[in-house]
């Protein structure tokens, strides 16, 4: 009875594991599309946007307006994740590197839990 119990806690973590590990996928594959409406289902209800240096904060729709005109005007060639971590307080992130035409970004992703999910509250997409 032992041994099942253990398993199943095991299984349990590891699931966990995988999941918080691998948060990013969705939304790499979002940016990498260039699909501002499936970029917006990871956004918290307010994210703040740093576009060349030009920081604002943005509601959920707002934030998805902004990238569809971002994407637009810089569709992407490229887009990497080069470096995840987390901060001593928990707040995930990651690093990234997006491309179009002859313009490279590097780009930072942080996002909250909230209510057990994953969400971005905050991008910036700095010209390199």
């Amino acid at each position: 009875m032992k041994n099942w119990l253990f398993l199943v806690l095991l299984g349990v973590a590891t699931t966990q594991a995988v999941a918080q590990a691998e948060w990013h996928g969705p939304i790499r594959e979002a940016i990498k599309a260039g699909d501002a409406k499936a970029l917006a289902r990871h956004f918290n209800t307010s994210i703040e946007i740093t576009l060349d240096g030009n920081v604002s904060s943005y509601s959920k729709t707002q934030g998805e307006f902004v990238m569809r005109d971002f994407f637009k005007k810089s569709p992407p060639a490229n887009f990497t994740i080069m470096h995840t971590g987390a901060s001593k307080g928990g707040l995930q992130f990651a690093i990234g590197r997006y491309e179009s035409g002859g313009t490279s970004y590097n780009v930072l992703i942080r996002v909250k839990d909230v209510s057990g999910q994953l969400l971005i509250h905050e991008m910036s997409f700095v010209k390199e």
